[in-house]
């Protein structure tokens, strides 16, 4: 039997030549095809799939000419979302498999479970699939899932990557996850196996384990058809009827199949990666790639019984124990892209490439090198296989899930990037809340199909990129200031050029290009992407923006910290100029456009004309989807580059970017559910923004703006037509930073001439250029929250200090009124509280915090305040006892915080530390 070792001897001396070396990154394919049969660790299953056609046999049971919600696709996230469906008592529920359930890429998965990840949702979904797994299937059904608690053993060999578990660590305790990070020592007593020569440490979570994925999906299949489902195999999908409502909207109609037609208003894409070609039937436009990923299964190897399972990021290997030998395999920085996914593959797998494979057989070897001398007992090649259910690969390594924004009733529960066995109890849970009462419990804004731009979707070449890069780095350390540099320069706003030869380092947020920090030695641009030098491509040689991205990877303060601190003082002690234009900038009007905004907006806006509001938008929980500013229109019967032409009633909205496909997709539906006669117009590429906040900022404008800029003349929170140097702008007088200031919203053809004239008025006056690095320093100093990560879906105005947005003291309803009445009634039973440190530490989020030797939260987000010289936190805490967060709670306690394992004593507070009394924005200083 081959041994690892000889397997990358052979590989090292006889390298095959792959396919796509010298044809560049267009065409990222493998030669060989899916095989029939392999010695795999789930023979018996797949040998059943194998001979006589099964789907020729036709469906396991009767099509039913009806149903209220059609899953397609049988594995993790299609049994899981079924199973959830049931369970929440949806009838008429049914799921369509192609083949055999897990027949596509969920059989051969390797069913790994780690409980902790750097998200605080990740950590409650994982949480919710290990209960469905382990304990809560067997006790309905009766059955084993093949739930195995092992433990799993992150392992550090630098110590960056051991803060990043000792972060994990904090966290887990917010959530209750037992983790210990253990030395060298204490990891080889632990895991006598294994090589510790080279290790900072690692953290050990007791409570990981593995399942078995035809086990798991099997009992749901049988816990849901108990509760009424139905599970039908061998049942292709061939299209998906569509029709049109009155008012224009597309809804799902029902389901056509080989085998006869499902007429229904809901289908569920679960179909993996195949879930691109569903979406093409639907015409939704499905953004992932599938890849082949491998890994190899050894002999027996003695003392390996009972050891956790293995996380080696910095090798990008895993090593999962299988009885009494390991799975092993890993992420490559040059992954087979799976071109054209065939719809007969099932049960199938590919030939091994061994000189992409080599690179794990060298880590493996490393951590255990009793693997040298083990043999192979099999090789395990499949389309996207991975440490899970890995169907596909996503542009932002996060799942698709929601109602698609091109048709009503169309759902996606696919693109797990590698996760989806893990994640598929909580992502079908809140999935089936999705379908059942139009929105998950949990915040699953970083998984909604809505996030995504539809020039992105649209767009091949960002989809390829940026899915590769998300594979290459699926193990890399998450950074707080990390970037992407694959899909760049897709979105580029008016002054993108400007401000690159004044040394802006852009970041990027959902395609936008936007100012991220500004570097005082010249210009860094973002080059094309390299695909970090893999399939022959050449990797960039001094690549400025890549070498700032570099110094950033650390969670100490990072090397541009006083940078940041001078563009922050700048604003609070003279000026500074932000280029906000990638702001999403939306017109409301029509006849009922004042009707539609009282029940989309949580604050009165039907305010005179030339008032600006800032308010929110809720769902029927009362949880926020937005915030943003409202300002309303006078009626125009002439159309300008500032405002459309409307009769009626007309307001003009305008919020973060990286949000604003989230807030059309929102305000769509919700006017589509109300019927309303109105009309949405977007016009963020059409318009750029500028903000000129700080104590100059008076000065500097007027004699920019042909305009009394004085308190009398404009007040805080209007807006006027003007002039800027002969330029109409729409002026506001806002501020995102706690500083007397205004925006300009400029026609794109403007943008540049009026940037140029501030910057000339500014100029003795101490006007700097300054970027969203220097906004979330400012912002969090002044206690301005933060759409997703203050505010997400399931936080209320009321949890989050932001009671002033709502009129409930108004009769007028609005979406969300009655739960936030409710809620009020009964107390809340978590606040948002900002809390300071004398201890001048960096945090950046997720850090535990204490409250009288309790743990009563985690921070949500958290910067450096350079006014107040101290690092500002914010975090919900919550009463242990279960009672409601009083107001006397709040100040009652004696807090800290916990950052990677060591407590920092913390200040908490009830107002803004900076400028409590908002004198500054009212121009007082």
């Amino acid at each position: 039997m081959a041994s690892l070792s000889r397997a990358l001897r052979v590989a090292a001396a006889h390298p095959r030549q792959s396919p796509t070396r010298g044809m560049g990154p267009c065409n990222l394919s493998s030669a060989a095809g899916p095989t029939a049969e392999k010695s795999v660790p789930y023979q018996r299953t797949l040998k059943e799939g194998q001979g006589t056609s099964v789907v020729a046999q036709g469906p396991s049971r009767p099509l039913p000419s009806t149903a209220n919600v059609v899953v397609i696709g049988g594995g993790s996230l299609g049994c899981q979302t079924l199973y959830h469906l049931a369970k929440l008592g949806m009838s008429g529920a049914v799921l369509l498999e192609r083949e055999r359930l897990t027949s596509g890429t969920t059989w051969h998965t390797a069913g790994l479970l780690w409980q902790l990840r750097p998200s605080d949702v990740e950590v409650e979904l994982l949480a919710h699939t290990r209960r469905v797994v382990s304990r809560e299937l067997e006790e309905e059904t009766g059955l084993h899932t093949g739930w195995i608690q092992n433990g799993g053993l992150f392992i550090a060999s630098n110590r960056q990557r051991l803060d990043e578990y000792k972060r994990l660590m904090s966290l887990g305790k917010a959530y209750g996850v037992e983790s210990h990070v253990l030395s060298p020592a204490e990891t080889k007593t632990l895991y006598p196996l294994m090589n510790v020569d080279d290790l900072y440490g690692t953290l050990y979570v007791p409570h990981d384990g593995t399942m078995d994925p035809a086990g798991t999906c099997t009992t749901l299949a049988r816990a849901a058809s108990a509760r009424g489902a139905q599970v039908i195999e061998n049942c292709p999908v061939t299209g998906i009827r569509v029709w049109t409502d009155d008012f224009g909207v597309r809804r799902v109609a029902g389901v056509e199949t080989q085998h006869g037609s499902i007429q229904t208003p809901c289908v569920v894409n679960c179909a993996g990666v195949w879930a691109s070609a569903v979406g093409r039937m639907a015409g939704v436009k499905v953004p992932l790639v599938a890849m082949h990923h491998a890994y190899v299964v050894t002999e027996r190897i003695e003392g390996i019984q009972n050891m956790p399972n293995v996380r080696d990021h910095d090798a990008s290997v895993y090593l999962r124990l299988q009885g009494d030998a390991l799975s092993v395999g890993g992420y490559e920085a040059n992954p087979i892209f799976w071109e054209e996914v065939s719809d007969k593959f099932a049960f199938g797998l590919f030939d091994l490439d061994w000189e992409v494979f080599t690179q794990h057989i060298e880590g493996a070897i490393n951590r255990v090198p009793v693997l040298e001398k083990t043999g192979i007992k099999s090789t395990v090649c499949g389309p996207g296989l991975s440490l899970l259910l890995s169907e596909s690969f996503t542009p932002d390594h996060k799942p698709l899930m929601g109602e698609a924004p091109e048709l009503r009733g169309f759902f996606l529960g696919c693109g797990f990037n590698s996760a989806g066995m893990m994640l598929g109890g909580g992502c079908g849970q809140e999935l089936a809340h999705w379908i059942i009462h139009g929105r998950p419990e949990k915040d699953m804004h970083g998984y909604d199909i809505r996030r995504f731009h539809h020039s992105l979707t649209d767009h091949p070449r960002w989809i390829r990129e940026r899915s590769h890069e998300s594979y290459a780095k699926n193990y890399s350390v998450v950074f707080p200031h990390d970037e992407p540099l694959a899909g760049r320069n897709m979105r580029r706003d008016p002054l993108h050029e400007e401000l690159l030869g004044q040394g802006c380092v852009f970041q990027e947020r959902h395609g936008w290009e936007r100012p991220g920090w500004f570097h005082p030695r010249g210009p860094a641009p973002v080059l094309e992407y390299d695909y970090y030098g893999a399939y022959g491509s050449r990797a960039h040689e001094d690549y400025a923006y890549r070498r700032l991205l570099a110094d950033e990877y650390t969670f100490a303060f990072p090397p541009h910290h006083d940078t940041i601190k001078k563009e922050c003082l700048a604003c609070r002690g003279a000026a500074a100029v932000f280029d906000m234009s990638y702001f999403g900038k939306f017109y409301l009007v029509g006849l009922d456009a004042r009707k539609a905004a009282d029940w989309l907006f949580s604050a009165d806006v039907s305010r005179p004309p030339g008032s600006t509001v800032y308010t929110c938008m809720l769902n029927h929980r009362g949880g926020t989807e937005s915030d943003l500013t409202v300002s309303r229109l006078a009626p125009s019967h002439q159309a300008s580059p500032l405002a459309p032409a409307f009769e009626g009633d007309g307001y003009y909205l305008a919020m973060g970017g990286a949000v604003a496909q989230h807030n059309w997709s929102h305000i769509t539906t919700v006017l589509q559910d109300q019927k309303s006669q109105c009309q949405l117009i977007d016009s963020s590429e059409d318009l750029g923004m500028i903000s000129i906040q700080g104590p100059a900022s008076r000065a500097i404008l007027q004699e920019v703006l042909d305009a009394d800029l004085s308190n009398e003349a404009f007040p805080f929170s209007t807006h006027k037509l003007l002039r800027a140097a002969g330029h109409l702008v729409r002026a506001m007088r806002l501020s995102f930073v706690g500083e007397l200031g205004w925006e300009l919203h400029i026609p794109k053809a403007s943008c540049v001439p009026v940037y140029r004239a501030v910057m000339a008025a500014g100029a003795k006056h101490g006007l700097i250029n300054a970027g969203y690095r220097a906004i979330d320093s400012l912002s969090i100093e002044k206690g301005y929250r933060h759409w997703h990560a203050d505010l997400r879906p399931d936080d209320s105005p009321l949890e989050a200090g932001l009671a002033f947005t709502c009129k409930l003291k108004s009769p007028v309803p609005f979406l969300g009124r009655e739960a936030l009445e409710q809620q009020r009634a009964a107390g809340l039973r978590r606040r948002l509280v900002c809390f300071t440190m004398e201890d001048k530490v960096p945090m950046f989020g997720l850090e535990a915090i204490w409250r009288n030797g309790q743990v009563v939260g985690h921070v949500r987000r958290a910067d450096f305040g350079f006014a107040i010289d101290k690092t500002i936190a914010y975090g919900y805490i919550h009463d242990p006892s279960g009672g409601p967060v009083s107001l006397d709670f709040v100040k009652s306690g004696d807090y800290a915080l916990e950052r990677m394992g060591v407590t920092y004593g913390a200040q908490a507070h009830l107002k803004s530390p900076f400028d409590p009394n908002n004198k500054r924005v009212k121009g007082i200083y």
